[in-house]
């Protein structure tokens, strides 16, 4: 065969391992006591962390080639494919926008926030659907190449990669005012590491997960390991110039991350698809959105109410440190916080009810 038309668990089983660790690094009980691989690098760097979002991103892109691909091939109305595509692009920014607007409302001491991880997602979406509809291959690469060398010079030309110091943030401060996700208090700079300017690059994370998403149709399994493996030096090399920076979404970062994120979607292709291994995580992942949106929900609910801190301490905290110490209290938290989720995503599944924007 081909091309691979069907629903393919692989890409299902790694969208919703990697919304699960969303939840577990973004939830922990107590931020000050969080494992070095379940926290972000403070700057330049990359850990285990790092790697969740950009898979999520590069995901997007492969559910693209497996969805529009073969309509587009079948010939279907370009036009109707472009406005379902910016919709559903739109309701996911806006979804990210009210849920701001919602911790803006209810957490004590939260500030407004406009940019976000659903805005980006919705963004980035809404580009790739875009460019899979009306592009041909040689045009998409050639957007990646202009992308990730025009972000490199624009950063370059910004004369600083430092915090606060970058184009990037200045750029970003200059749209969205007080309204981004941190403000230095010493200089009243500020930064969002979903800033607008960031979706450039990261359109091209979605882009190189476009590509490997027509690759698994056509069961292309040599052009996933050459280029995962060949992303993954381009990558490490450009970093001796140009750091890993996932605040900034520098190139470097793209290629590093999108080489695992290939070699990810191989390796669970050939366990899952070919070999018949269970798809793990799959139930997360035919409700992403749904199971992001509400776990986000749940954590401002929780302290907007004044519970939160009581749950940790009694539940948690309050009998596992003193046996096992406040970093195992913090990460038994985030694992039950995932088991919820996963026992919500179940019962959806079980139900046949899936939620999409």
């Amino acid at each position: 065969m081909s091309s691979v038309l069907r629903r393919l668990a692989s890409v299902d089983a790694l969208r919703g391992c990697t919304v699960a660790l969303m939840l577990l690094v973004n939830d922990p009980g107590d931020w000050e006591h969080v494992y070095w691989p379940l926290e972000h690098a403070q700057w330049n760097g990359c850990t285990p962390t790092d790697l969740v979002f950009p898979f999520f991103l590069f995901v997007v892109g492969v559910s693209i080639a497996l969805a529009i691909g073969p309509r587009v091939e079948q010939g279907a109305d370009k036009g109707a494919l472009a406005r379902a595509a910016m919709k559903r692009g739109l309701r996911i920014l806006l979804l990210g926008v009210a849920i701001n607007v919602l911790a803006w409302w209810i957490m004590p001491h939260a500030h407004l926030r406009f940019p976000g991880v659903l805005q980006r997602i919705g963004v980035c979406f809404a580009g790739a659907a875009l460019f899979a509809i009306y592009t041909r291959p040689r045009v998409q690469w050639i957007t990646i190449a202009v992308l990730l060398l025009g972000y490199w010079a624009l950063l370059l030309a910004g004369g600083s990669l430092e915090p606060f110091a970058n184009i990037v943030s200045r750029t970003d401060f200059a749209i969205f005012g007080h309204t981004v996700y941190l403000i230095d208090p010493a200089t009243g700079r500020g930064h969002d590491p979903e800033g607008l300017l960031g979706c450039l690059p990261s359109l091209a994370t979605s882009l190189l997960g476009l590509r490997a998403g027509q690759w698994l149709r056509e069961e292309n399994r040599k052009a996933l390991m050459l280029s995962g493996v060949a992303w993954l030096l381009l990558g490490f090399a450009w970093s001796l110039v140009f750091p890993l920076n996932k605040n900034l979404w520098t190139s470097s970062f793209v290629l590093w991350t999108a080489g695992w994120a290939t070699l990810a979607l191989l390796l669970f292709h050939v366990l899952i698809d070919q070999h018949g291994w269970p798809a793990v995580g799959r139930r997360f992942g035919v409700n992403a959105v749904a199971a992001y949106a509400g776990s986000e929900l749940m954590q401002i609910v929780l302290p907007g109410l004044g519970l939160q801190d009581a749950l940790y301490q009694h539940a948690f905290a309050g009998w596992i440190t003193p046996m096992a110490g406040p970093y195992v209290a913090s990460l038994a938290y985030a694992i039950v916080f995932v088991a919820v989720w996963w026992v919500i995503v179940y019962a959806m599944d079980r139900r046949k009810i899936y939620l999409k924007l």
